[in-house]
C-alpha cells in the first residue's frame, strides 16, 4: 500500500480491508507542546474506556491485542470514541495559533489517530479472519462513517493550509531525507484527497467516498456470503471418486456442520478454478462445481453483485473526473511505480499474446490426452486441471499429488519458511503460548534478531473456515516506528482446508509457495526500521508491495531449504531426488494457463477502470462488457477462464482497483532479484543483510524504485521474468 500519513492510514485500512490478497496495514498537541506519550490519555480517563479494552493501549507484550478481553460490543463505541479523539487532535493541530512548522504540523499528525488506528487494525483484522453477523453489522455501519471521518481531516482547509505552508518551506528548513519525504508525501495525500477542490466539489467528493465505502463493504460481504451459502452438495460418495480419503472425510464433516448428515459439501474457494477439479473423475460434477464458481455474484438473488460493481465503477469514474483525471485508472496509477495507464497497458499487452499462445499449446496436449482415452468432447475449463495432471504424469512421470506427503504444514512453516529466514537473515523464533488468541487455530512466535534482541511478534492463522474471507494476506496489529517507540506485531493468514481431527495437514505445492510468499510480506513488516509510522513496513505502492514477498518464494525449492522441510510425514524419509528433479523439470508446465488466467483478470480490472462515467454499462450489461473486454484484449480463450470474474473479484471492488496488474509488475523486480541472489552465492547472510538494509527495512521512507536500484545496482530487467514464465521465443 502507498506511503501515507498516520492520520489517513487507519481509515485507508478500513476502506480497503476487503480487498487485498496479501497486504495491508495503519497527542494531540496543545499549541506547540509535545504530544503525550499515552496517546489515549483523555479517552482512557472516560468511563467507557474502563470497560473497553480497545480504548487503551494493550498491556500485553509489544501491545499485542487483548483478545481475551475484546468482545463484539466493544467495537462500535470504540470507533465512536476514537474518531472523536482523532478529530480533537486534528483540530488542535489545524487551529494552533503558532506558525506551521514541521514538528507542530507534520510530526503532530504522525502522532495523531493512534487510538483509531489500533481500533481499526484489530476490527478489520477480525472482519477478515474471524467475522460474524455482529462484526459485519458494525462494518456496514462504520464504512461510510469512516469515509466521512477521513474526508473531515483531508478536506480541512485550515489543516491543509498548514501542510501547504510547511511544504512550500521544505527547502529552507533542515530536514533529514525521511522527514523531507514525509512533507512531500503528506502534501500529495491531501491534494489527491481533494484538498484543492472548491467547497461545492468537496461536498460532492464526500458523497462519492461515503457511497463507495458502503458499496465495497456490501460487495465483499456478498462474496463471502455466497461462498458459504452456495457450496456444492454431493449426495453419494461414489461421485467423489478421485478425491483422497482426507478430502472426502473433510467434505463429510462440512456436510455435518451444515446439518446435512450423510451428504458431502464442497465449499467454493477463492479463484474461478476450483482445486477439487484436479482430482474429481466425475466430469458432470466437475462441470457443476466450475459453473457454480463462475456464476457467483451474477445469478440473481441476495448475493448478486452486478449492480453493486457497476455502481462502484461509475462512481469511481465520476470521482476521477471531478479530481481532474481522465479515468479512475489514471488517478490510481499516477501514485504507483507504473505512473501511467499507457505503461500498464503496454506491459500487459506485450505479455498476453505469448501467454495465450502457450495456453493454446497446452490445450492441444490436453485434447490429445482426452482423445487418446476415447473421450468424445472438447476440453472445457472444468476439464483443465484434471487432464493437466494426466498430461504432467505422461510427460514427466510426475503427479503433483506425489509431493503432498512430504509437505506437512508445520514442517513447511518451521523447518522451511523459518529455517530460510534464519539462514538468510539470522533471525530466530520462539513460540509464545502466554498470549491470547482470537481463534484456537492461531499460533504465535516471538522473533529475535541476529543479536538476540526482540524484533517482532509473528502470528499465523492458516486454516480456512466459514468466518474467514478467501485468499491469503498479511496485516499488522502494530507497525514499527521509532517516533512512537513501537515494534511490529504482524500476521499471516492462509486458507488451507483443515483435515479431519487427527489427520496431518498436507500441502499442495501452491500452498507451500503461498506460505513462503506471505512470510515475505511479514519480513517486510518485521524488518521495518523507519521513524514515521506512515512509512512503516508494507506502506509502499501497490505495484511494489508484492515484490519482496515474491522474492521470498525462491527459498521454497532452494535445495538446502527443501532438504530441511520436505520429509515424509509418516516415515521421515526425505523427498526423493528423482521426484524433486521431476518437479523442477516441469516448473514451466501449465505456465500458459497460469499466466493467461492472471493476465485476463488484470486486463479486466483495467478495462473497468479506464471507462468514463457514461461508458459504464448497466448491471444487465455487465457480463456482456466483461466478455467484450476479454475478447478485445485477446485473452478470451474459453478453456482458461479469468482468475476472477468481475462479480467476485474482491481486489477490484476494494483496495486493488486498477491495481491487480501489480503482481506481474512486481514479478519483474522479483525475477531480476532472484537472479541477483544466484549471481552472488545464494543463501548467504551478507546477501540477506544487503536486501534488508537497502530495501526491506526502508518501507515507504524512500521512493520504491530508488530502493530497488539501491539493492540491485541498476534498473530492472524484464528478461528474467520472460524466461521464468516461458514467454521468450528462444
Amino acid at each position: 500500500m502507498k506511503s501515507q500519513t498516520t492520520l489517513a492510514l487507519a481509515v485507508a485500512l478500513a476502506l480497503s480491508a476487503s480487498a487485498c490478497s496479501r497486504d495491508d496495514s495503519e497527542t494531540s498537541k496543545q499549541a506547540a507542546e509535545p504530544v503525550k506519550q499515552n496517546e489515549a490519555a483523555e479517552v482512557a480517563a472516560a468511563p467507557e474506556a474502563i470497560m473497553n479494552p480497545l480504548l487503551v493501549k494493550s498491556g500485553n507484550y509489544l501491545q499485542y491485542p487483548e483478545f481475551d478481553l475484546i468482545e463484539d460490543e466493544h467495537y462500535s463505541p470504540a470507533f465512536e470514541a476514537a474518531m472523536a479523539e482523532h478529530i480533537k487532535e486534528v483540530e488542535a493541530i489545524a487551529n494552533n495559533p503558532e506558525a506551521a512548522t514541521f514538528d507542530n504540523t507534520m510530526v503532530a499528525m504522525e502522532r495523531s489517530g493512534q487510538t483509531l488506528g489500533r481500533v481499526a487494525r484489530i476490527f478489520f483484522a477480525m472482519a477478515s479472519a474471524n467475522t460474524n453477523d455482529n462484526i459485519e453489522a458494525v462494518r456496514s455501519d462504520m464504512a461510510p462513517r469512516l469515509s466521512a471521518h477521513n474526508d473531515a481531516i483531508l478536506l480541512n482547509p485550515e489543516l491543509f493550509a498548514r501542510v501547504e505552508a510547511v511544504y512550500e518551506s521544505r527547502d529552507s528548513i533542515e530536514l533529514d531525507p525521511e522527514s523531507y519525504r514525509l512533507v512531500e508525501e503528506t502534501y500529495k495525500d491531501f491534494v489527491r484527497a481533494g484538498a484543492q477542490l472548491s467547497d461545492a466539489d468537496k461536498e460532492q467528493l464526500k458523497g462519492y467516498n461515503a457511497k463507495l465505502a458502503s458499496l465495497a463493504t456490501q460487495f465483499s460481504q456478498n462474496v463471502l456470503g455466497e461462498v458459504n451459502a452456495n457450496a456444492v452438495v454431493v449426495e453419494n460418495v461414489e461421485e467423489l471418486a478421485g478425491m483422497s480419503e482426507n478430502q472426502i472425510a473433510a467434505a463429510a464433516e462440512a456436510g455435518k456442520a451444515r446439518d446435512m448428515e450423510g451428504k458431502y459439501v464442497l465449499p467454493l474457494l477463492n479463484y474461478s478454478n476450483q482445486p477439487y477439479n484436479a482430482s474429481l473423475e466425475n466430469r458432470a460434477l466437475r462441470q457443476r462445481l466450475q459453473e457454480a464458481s463462475l456464476g457467483r455474484g451474477s445469478s440473481g438473488g441476495e448475493f448478486d453483485n452486478r449492480e453493486i460493481l457497476t455502481d462502484i465503477v461509475r462512481i469511481r469514474a465520476e470521482r476521477a473526473r471531478l479530481m481532474g483525471y481522465e479515468n479512475h485508472a489514471a488517478y490510481v496509477l499516477e501514485n504507483q511505480t507504473a505512473k501511467t495507464v499507457d505503461a500498464v497497458n503496454n506491459r500487459l499487452a506485450g505479455l498476453a499474446p505469448p501467454a495465450v499462445a502457450n495456453a493454446r499449446k497446452e490445450a492441444a496436449d490436453l485434447q490429445a490426452m482426452i482423445n487418446a482415452e476415447g473421450g468424445d468432447f472438447e476440453v472445457a475449463n472444468w476439464d483443465w486441471s484434471f487432464y493437466t495432471e494426466k498430461v504432467r504424469a505422461d510427460k514427466y512421470d510426475f503427479d503433483e499429488s506425489q509431493l503432498k506427503p512430504y509437505f506437512e504444514m508445520n514442517n513447511v512453516l518451521t523447518k522451511g519458511v523459518f529455517y530460510a529466514a534464519e539462514k538468510v537473515f539470522g533471525i530466530t523464533f520462539k513460540e509464545r503460548t502466554d498470549l491470547p488468541k482470537y481463534h484456537p487455530d492461531v499460533t504465535i512466535w516471538e522473533v529475535f534478531d541476529a543479536d538476540g534482541s526482540t524484533l517482532a511478534l509473528f502470528t499465523a492463522d492458516l486454516y480456512a473456515r466459514e468466518s474467514k474471507r478467501g485468499g491469503a494476506w498479511m496485516n499488522a496489529y502494530v507497525s514499527q516506528s521509532r517516533l512512537l517507540d513501537t515494534l511490529p506485531v504482524v500476521n499471516n493468514h492462509l486458507n488451507i482446508p483443515k483435515p479431519p481431527e487427527g489427520q496431518p495437514t498436507l500441502l499442495t505445492w501452491d500452498e507451500v509457495t503461498t506460505l513462503f510468499h506471505e512470510f515475505g510480506h511479514a519480513l517486510h513488516g518485521m524488518f521495518s526500521d523507519v521513524k514515521y509510522p506512515g512509512f512503516s513496513g508494507t506502506s509502499v505502492p501497490r505495484d511494489f508491495v508484492e515484490y519482496p514477498s515474491q522474492v521470498n518464494e525462491m527459498w521454497a525449492d532452494w535445495p538446502d531449504v527443501l532438504a530441511n522441510y520436505a520429509v515424509h510425514y509418516e516415515t521421515g524419509k526425505p523427498l526423493p531426488t528423482e521426484l524433486l528433479e521431476k518437479k523442477l523439470a516441469s516448473s514451466q508446465f501449465n505456465e500458459g494457463y497460469t499466466t493467461t488466467e492472471y493476465l485476463a483478470a488484470s486486463l479486466l480490472d483495467q478495462a473497468w477502470h479506464q471507462l468514463a462515467p457514461e461508458q459504464v454499462p448497466s448491471a444487465d450489461g455487465l457480463l456482456e462488457f466483461e466478455a467484450q473486454a476479454l475478447a478485445e484484449a485477446g485473452v478470451d480463450f474459453p478453456p482458461v477462464p479469468t482468475r476472477y470474474r468481475s462479480t467476485y473479484f474482491s481486489h477490484i471492488a476494494g483496495g486493488y482497483s486498477a491495481g491487480y496488474y501489480a503482481y506481474i509488475w512486481s514479478e519483474v523486480l522479483d525475477a531480476d532479484s532472484v537472479d541477483w541472489f544466484k549471481e552472488n552465492g545464494g543463501m548467504l547472510r551478507e546477501n540477506g543483510d544487503h536486501f534488508r538494509k537497502t530495501l526491506l527495512s526502508r518501507g515507504g521512507a524512500e521512493d520504491a524504485m530508488v530502493l530497488f536500484e539501491d539493492f540491485r545496482g541498476r534498473e530492472p530487467d524484464i528478461q528474467p521474468l520472460l524466461i521464468r514464465r516461458g514467454l521468450t521465443t528462444d
